[in-house]
């Protein structure tokens, strides 16, 4: 079958000569982006601001880079500083009737989509998803006492006003061919990178970027939580199953643990059926925390799930604080004056 995926991604973070076909789409593409953001700045396009500082955490690549990691890094620092955090999110996967819904640990990840539940279970703060961002954020702080929001993948979505913009980057893959969508896998042009406030790389940062270090735990069983340490596998093959945007980096990490892996790649927010992880060998199945939440409920005692570890500099945070600090005044200011 072909791998129209791996054509994609080929095409988007290579050299290939057939790019420039699409370059005219991608200009056509890029004017749309400029023009969407010349009316939102020029006040022609409402944006909805909060009482309470908004980070907003996003990219510019289409793909994972690590966000979700970064938010629950986020979400549990800024609880050790004494905020209370909410977070809003798109509910990628989800197929709810009705927006913006609240999400509990315990939800329906085929209502509310994979991320949220990992979010929600990893954070244990409060959230709510839905389409409008906007209203999300409004549903949060009407039902919960909270003093900084952060909107997942929000960086595009501009109806939101926010205080603090995280960009997230692959240090492997950067911004591929450097084209906008569809010749290359850009959501925004490159000079979006100049109005963000801070960058962070999952590895391989540049200069002004700061470093995020991911590394995978212990295993977990599915069926009753028993952890494994990863070294346990080197015995024999494993499979490992990654339904997220860069599935590749999931296997390599295993492998660095020195795992003999095959793997087994899905797209993005698959909705796993019990065949995608029956293989006739019954080999140990790996896969990653957000895969684990939509087959917990078919699980077998072979199935696991490895969770991720995040450290960042102690200056990133540092930064983040000083900057909530400075958002904080800043609405202070307005309040008192309006």
């Amino acid at each position: 079958m072909l791998d129209y995926r791996s054509l994609i991604l080929n095409y988007w973070y290579s050299t290939h000569p057939t790019r420039w076909l699409l370059t005219p789409l991608s200009a056509l593409f890029q004017m749309a982006v400029k023009g969407r953001q010349w009316a939102y700045s020029q006040g022609l396009r409402a944006i909805q601001m909060l009482p309470v500082p908004v980070l907003v955490i996003g990219n510019l690549t289409l793909g994972g880079t690590g966000k979700t990691p970064l938010i629950i890094w986020l979400a549990q620092f800024l609880r050790r500083h004494g905020y209370r955090p909410g977070l809003i999110s798109r509910g990628y996967g989800g197929q709810a009737r009705n927006y913006p819904q609240r999400v509990y640990p315990d939800s329906d990840p085929r209502l509310v989509g994979d991320e949220a539940i990992l979010l929600a279970r990893r954070t244990a703060c409060p959230l709510v998803v839905g389409p409008d961002r906007a209203a999300a954020a409004r549903t949060l702080l009407a039902h919960a006492g909270c003093d900084v929001l952060l909107s997942d993948d929000g960086l595009q979505h501009y109806a939101l006003g926010r205080d603090i913009e995280i960009l997230v980057v692959d240090g492997a893959r950067r911004f591929g061919n450097g084209h906008c969508l569809p010749a290359g896998p850009l959501r925004e042009p490159l000079d979006r990178l100049q109005t963000v406030d801070l960058v962070v790389t999952n590895g391989f940062p540049q200069a002004g970027e700061f470093a995020m270090h991911l590394q995978l735990q212990a295993a977990r069983r599915l069926t009753d939580g028993t952890p494994c340490p990863l070294k346990n596998f080197r015995h024999s093959k494993v499979h490992g199953v990654a339904g997220i945007g860069n599935p590749e980096r999931f296997f390599i990490q295993l492998q660095t643990q020195g795992l003999t892996v095959q793997p087994h790649p899905f797209p993005d927010h698959h909705r796993f059926q019990p065949d995608d992880l029956t293989f006739e060998d019954q080999q140990p199945v790996l896969m990653t925390e957000k895969d684990a939440v939509k087959c917990t409920y078919f699980a077998r005692d072979n199935h696991w799930s490895v969770p991720l570890d995040v450290s960042l500099p102690t200056s990133f945070g540092d930064q983040v604080l000083d900057l909530l600090q400075q958002a904080s005044r800043k609405k202070l200011n307005i309040e008192t004056t309006g």
